[in-house]
């Protein structure tokens, strides 16, 4: 009898196709890698010698449970100056990036059989992380005339008795999506009305393109009811850092502290530091990356469009497009091996992100204008032939 018995909920557990992609792309050389969703800056130098000012001053012990405030208070500054939105420090849980703190709400919110409506396409860690916390996922498709969002009409259709959260991502991750005002309004009011509390994730604010960033928190009625997930490893190029944060009403926060314990018992003490100057002196580079972002995006898009079976909407947000490839003949799993194999270009198949993304994949513009223009060329060749 083996000693290693998995838990039966993770006997059938297996990588996603992300997963799958990654790991082939790993083995081919001269590769153009349009898979992964990670900034090609590195991390701005001062942040780092901020971060090493701190150790040296001995800034080396268990931080706050809740996070150093000096970095609570630079994240409702930082709100406030960008977007409007009024925090204080008691309402915001620095954690290990964006992700703990999704993990956190749904642990500290979920009772066996309860449902979260999640607009999909979506980040799918979320659904793994709602049914390891004893919820149901229900996903809710989008469509691309409506910008890839769900209308408020799709999610009341979702909603039931047993509905106790709904996800929303903007700007999105696959998509590039970003919700209007009127579209966030009408989601608002379908979770004020059905009394839902709403996981907002708004980790990409920074990079829009078109519209404005529209934080749920900030519309009437909807603070008490929504966490707000932001962090600095998509605006301030620090995935390695792992830091991100929550902004929610008291009353969860004390909860996901106390769970927090027994996982990370806080979060890196430098990390901290170098966020905490970062957000108080980083807003010019921040915008000169965004206008980056956009040029790459627009221009991928624009070379996307004249492809034989190729359709790309208009870049909004992120550094994400979702062109759909059903006019080549392929559906999404078939087409990114297919462009791995032929091309040496490793894309995402649509499908990774839900069911609703058949038919299209996600390509991330995280190269310089050179790569990707290599990379373009090679899709362009390869379908052409």
């Amino acid at each position: 009898m083996p000693a290693v018995k998995i838990a039966d909920r993770f006997s059938s557990l297996q990588p996603s196709s992300m997963i799958k992609i990654f790991q082939a792309a790993a083995a081919v050389e001269d590769l153009s890698n349009l898979s992964i969703g990670e900034p090609d800056f590195h991390t701005e130098p001062e942040i780092v010698n901020a971060a090493a000012k701190a150790a040296l001053e001995g800034c080396t012990h268990y931080p706050p449970l809740q996070g150093f405030e000096d970095l609570r208070k630079e994240i409702c500054a930082y709100w406030k100056r960008h977007h409007g939105l009024e925090t204080e420090p008691e309402s915001i849980l620095l954690t290990v990036g964006g992700l703990q703190a999704a993990h956190l709400c749904f642990q500290a919110m979920l009772n066996p059989g309860d449902e979260v409506v999640i607009a999909e396409p979506c980040f799918t860690a979320y659904f793994q992380q709602v049914e390891n916390n004893g919820g149901v996922v229900v996903p809710v498709p989008s469509r691309e005339e409506n910008g890839f969002f769900p209308t408020a009409e799709d999610f009341e259709k979702a909603v039931t008795p047993r509905t106790k959260i709904l996800v929303i991502n903007s700007p999105c991750n696959p998509t590039g999506g970003v919700l209007t005002r009127e579209q966030a309004g009408g989601i608002a009011d379908v979770a004020k009305r059905h009394d839902l509390f709403v996981l907002s994730d708004e980790i990409y604010e920074a990079f829009i393109y078109a519209g404005k960033h529209v934080p749920l928190a900030s519309l009437p009625g909807m603070k008490e009811r929504t966490m707000t997930v932001g962090g600095f490893s998509k605006s301030h190029c620090m995935t390695g850092w792992r830091i991100g944060y929550a902004m929610a009403p008291a009353e969860l926060l004390k909860v996901m502290i106390t769970l927090s314990v027994s996982q990370t018992y806080g979060v890196n003490t430098l990390a901290q530091k170098g966020a905490a100057f970062a957000l108080a002196t980083q807003d010019e580079k921040v915008k000169a990356r965004t206008a980056e972002y956009e040029k790459r995006v627009r221009y991928c898009a624009g070379r996307l469009n004249t492809m034989p079976g190729v359709t790309c909407p208009e870049p909004r947000g992120a550094f994400y497009l979702f062109p759909d490839i059903s006019g080549t003949g392929r559906n999404d799993e078939e087409f990114a091996w297919w462009l791995l194999e032929k091309a040496k270009v490793a894309v995402i198949p649509g499908t990774a992100f839900g069911a609703s993304g058949a038919g299209h994949v996600r390509i991330a513009c995280t190269l310089g204008m050179d790569d990707l223009k290599k990379a373009m060329d090679r899709m362009e060749e390869a379908l052409s032939r």
